[in-house]
């Protein structure tokens, strides 16, 4: 079966890469692979169904969330920004709205919409999806692709990889894209999972998931030295951390890592002179009736004097010097130690993927093999929560579909 391009892959990037490549030339012969029964399982799932396709502001503020690699996105980024995506689908229908912290999602909440909308478009255009079709093989020879499933062979002189990562395998993502990228030739940084929780050694919280920490001060250590510190919510699961502080910045984290959470917002000896102060003044409670008056979870705070050993019922005036450090240490800096981050299976994106270097950031197109393209979530970029991965995806597949139009 020939074609004018041929796309792996019926997610956000393929089909969006491919509406593009099509523009209003119905008579383009484009066909897309999908090994899944239906398209876009993913963005099926995305933000908990409803789909956050973006987050508002200015696009300069975007390069923030992206890791190292946000040099490659600026060509696409600027290219096709928040605005435009978000006009591209308010021009077929989907009216938006923006929550909390600047997220856009549609007004109704279903991803759905999004989906069906990328649907009728590469429908209106001609453009052929075929389902249930896994890529066993491809080949590059005389100036054309040649790519073998179980059932066909299909020749194109464009080809675009648009497979996904490995996160949520369940949804077809199971890195079958990087086989094929390397088989051409590429170079793939090794996939590992990213905006994830993380797995806690000796773990002491379990009883305490779903206590969540407002703005807390997160610092991350490796051998002894600090690596990155930042601000931001974070919440206790049953196995260690998660949450927006933790899941942001899980691309930096490994095994054997530290994490030490600030839980109030003195420093160490500012907190030892306000307890003192406290127990000056207040003496005559207990220990734990003091403490609570600081804002944090009374379960929290009961968990922490047991780890320290130290009895809550006590008249606080009765607090020792070692055992008054011994609480300003861990409310100050309470320590975990990364066991591991959680799989491909709770990880929303994959960190890793075919190596920059050898894409071109202004066409999407390989540096290696001509009229080569690759979109979306198989490139080494995976950015914060809040719509970053999912306007990377449509930003690199617009890319690649005007180049491939061209």
């Amino acid at each position: 079966m020939k074609a004018d391009l041929i796309v792996a892959g019926a997610g956000p990037a393929g089909l969006f890469a491919a509406i593009q490549a099509a523009k209003n030339h119905q008579n383009k012969d484009i066909i897309i692979l999908e090994k899944n029964s239906s398209a876009g399982k993913k963005l099926l799932i995305s933000g908990s169904g409803q789909c956050n396709l973006t987050h508002a502001g200015d696009i300069s503020l975007f390069f923030d969330h992206y890791g190292e690699n946000y040099t490659f996105l600026m060509g696409p980024l600027y290219t096709f920004d928040n605005q435009q995506l978000m006009r591209f689908f308010e021009n077929r229908g989907i009216e938006f709205r923006k929550a909390r912290g600047g997220k856009i999602f549609p007004k109704s909440n279903k991803a759905s919409d999004i989906l069906n909308v990328l649907l009728k478009e590469a429908k209106s255009k001609n453009i052929k999806i075929i389902y249930d079709t896994t890529i066993k093989k491809v080949n590059y020879t005389n100036k054309l692709f040649e790519i073998k499933s179980e059932n066909e062979v299909y020749k194109s002189k464009y080809f675009l990889l648009a497979t996904g990562g490995k996160s949520f395998p369940k949804t077809g993502s199971t890195g079958d894209g990087f086989k094929i990228a390397k088989n051409l030739g590429h170079k793939i940084v090794d996939p590992r999972p990213a905006l994830a929780p993380v797995v806690i050694k000796n773990y002491q919280f379990k009883m305490l998931s779903g206590i969540s920490l407002r703005n807390k001060r997160i610092s991350l250590w490796r051998d002894g030295q600090l690596l990155k510190s930042w601000s931001d919510d974070l919440l206790l699961t049953h196995r260690g951390l998660s949450g927006p502080g933790i899941i942001n910045y899980s691309r930096y984290m490994k095994k054997g890592d530290l994490l030490k959470i600030k839980l109030l917002k003195y420093s160490q000896e500012e907190l030892e002179k306000n307890l003192l102060k406290r127990i000056e003044r207040e003496g005559r409670l207990n220990l734990l009736n003091l403490l609570i008056k600081y804002p944090l979870a009374q379960r929290l705070i009961e968990k922490i004097l047991e780890i320290a050993n130290i009895d809550g019922s006590q008249n606080a005036a009765h607090l020792r010097k070692d055992q008054r450090r011994e609480i300003t240490e861990l409310f100050s800096s309470l320590e975990f130690e990364i066991k591991s981050l959680a799989d491909f299976n709770q990880s929303m994106v994959t960190k890793g993927g075919i190596d920059l270097n050898e894409i071109n950031p202004q066409t999407m197109e390989s540096k290696i093999i001509n009229n080569l393209f690759a979109a979306g979530e198989i490139l080494d970029i995976d950015g914060d929560t809040g719509g970053y991965n999912l306007q990377a995806a449509f930003s690199t597949s617009y890319l690649a579909g005007n180049s491939i139009f061209e």
